[in-house]
């Protein structure tokens, strides 16, 4: 009677679990300490370069490195930083960034960001596009992102 009762409360947990977890705002890498917040893309017309933006949130012990980033919905996908040389301001690549243990990491205009190009399809204000978001320990985060307008920064 004590085993099936453990049975049921471990099933019982694992679908409310399952349940929430459907409905959270955030993406989270399986296994991974790692979770993505307020995820959107500053959508430009006639074809030009889009811009991502993103929260990361490392809840582990150690600091972990975004390396790579990449997405079915453009061709290219690059992590840049903006960097200020006095008066002056230009965007670099960068090859990662780290998001500290038990900290977070903002991907947002001024600093670092995603650059998209080559959308391969229609992409417009309203749509939701994946990003895919890969880390030091091995971990990768399929991130969606909603697209907006220019206006609604």
């Amino acid at each position: 009677m004590t085993m099936k009762l453990k049975s049921l409360t471990a099933t019982l947990g694992c679908a409310l679990a399952c349940s929430f977890t459907a409905f959270a705002p955030a993406a989270h890498a399986a296994d991974a300490a790692i979770s993505a917040q307020n995820a959107w893309v500053r959508w430009l017309p006639n074809d030009l370069p889009a811009a991502g933006y993103v929260t990361l949130k490392n809840d582990g012990d150690k600091p972990l490195d975004l390396v790579d980033v990449s997405s079915d919905d453009y061709g290219m996908v690059m992590l840049h930083q903006t960097v200020s040389n006095g008066s002056t301001q230009k965007m670099v690549m960068v090859h990662k960034a780290t998001v500290p243990a038990h900290g977070t990491l903002a991907i947002a205009p001024g600093g670092y960001h995603l650059m998209l190009e080559q959308a391969k399809h229609k992409v417009a204000p309203g749509d939701t596009v994946h990003i895919k978001l890969k880390f030091s320990d091995g971990a990768t985060l399929d991130a969606p992102f909603a697209v907006k307008p220019p206006s609604q920064q």
